[in-house]
């Protein structure tokens, strides 16, 4: 059996009529680690134990690193995790309570990613955060629980970081007969490499992540990302901070789920961007979730979040 959970689908009676059209939801906040990222990593995971390995390391302090982690406990393998200076002590505290051992290291994902590179060993797989067509693979099921359930979005609005939930909801799209559906990839401004690759029409890395929305703070998006924008309709869409935090305060009072404002900021353009959907009529929005979120936390960024 696959370690994710199949997830609800919902219409949502508020954002549907925020939008003024029909808003189908698919709560990967509910999966047991937290996120969506169960699904790539817990394919993964298990792919890579059944190759053999028996250990596997990472480079996440955030969603990927508590996928991995209860894949680890799960499956009954060990697990290393190394995070950047900047992960959270409840993010640790988490990671811990699976089973993991946590190396703090570096000030950026970057510098984590390295160090967790040099501790690879001969029986030890890695597991990418983002960057793994096993990871897609596993991801694209979130599309063919949608398809079963009867729903056909014409569009679909996912947030996009380094880029690997994206590339799995458009396999999973063209695996189903969807291949002409669009993709609004939602980034918020300050964390927007895709947008800037976009742009410049090469894959650039960002100087820096200015973004609270740390979830979608890789500096680059993987190349199949990138390649992805000549096989499939992929519109970049920008949110603020504070418009990403509004809305996860708006989720929340509206579906009772409270998520973390790289969440948040797909939302957002429902909440805030009706326009941006004035061509579609039926639109499917991940909700990706977020593990390390607080209550606390949400209240006080809407204190003090610039707009």
């Amino acid at each position: 059996m696959p370690l994710h959970h199949q997830t609800p689908f919902v219409i949502s009676t508020a954002l549907s009529a925020h939008a003024g059209r029909t808003v189908g939801l698919k709560m990967e906040a509910l999966q047991p680690s937290g996120s969506f990222k169960l699904r790539g990593v817990g394919h993964a995971c298990e792919t890579y134990r059944a190759r053999g390995a028996q250990r596997f390391v990472s480079s996440s302090g955030g969603n990927a690193g508590l996928a991995v982690a209860y894949a680890a406990r799960a499956l009954g393998v060990p697990a290393v995790i190394v995070v950047p200076e900047t992960t959270s002590d409840r993010a640790q505290q988490l990671l811990r309570a699976e089973g993991a051992a946590v190396i703090v290291h570096g000030a950026s994902w970057q510098e984590a990613n390295a160090e967790a590179q040099a501790l690879i060993g001969a029986a030890d797989a890695f597991i990418h955060p983002f960057d793994d067509p096993l990871l897609w693979e596993g991801h694209a099921s979130m599309i063919d629980e949608v398809a079963a359930e009867g729903f056909r979005p014409d569009a679909v609005i996912v947030s996009v970081g380094g880029g690997g939930l994206m590339v799995g909801v458009i396999r999973g799209l063209q695996r189903n007969g969807w291949g002409d559906v669009p993709v609004l990839a939602v980034e918020t401004a300050g964390a927007a490499s895709l947008a800037a690759a976009y742009t410049a029409e090469e894959r650039v890395t960002l100087p820096a992540i200015t973004s609270l929305a740390t979830s979608l703070g890789a500096k680059q998006v993987c190349a199949e990302a990138f390649d992805l924008r000549h096989r499939h309709a992929i519109t970049p869409v920008q949110v603020t901070d504070a418009q990403a935090v509004t809305a996860c305060a708006r989720f929340l009072d509206d579906h009772r789920i409270l998520v973390e404002p790289a969440c948040g900021a797909g939302l957002a353009v429902v909440y805030d961007m009706p326009e941006r959907l004035a061509d579609f009529t039926r639109i499917l929005i991940i909700v990706c979730g977020g593990a390390t979120m607080t209550a606390a936390q949400l209240a006080a960024w809407q204190q003090g979040v610039p707009s």
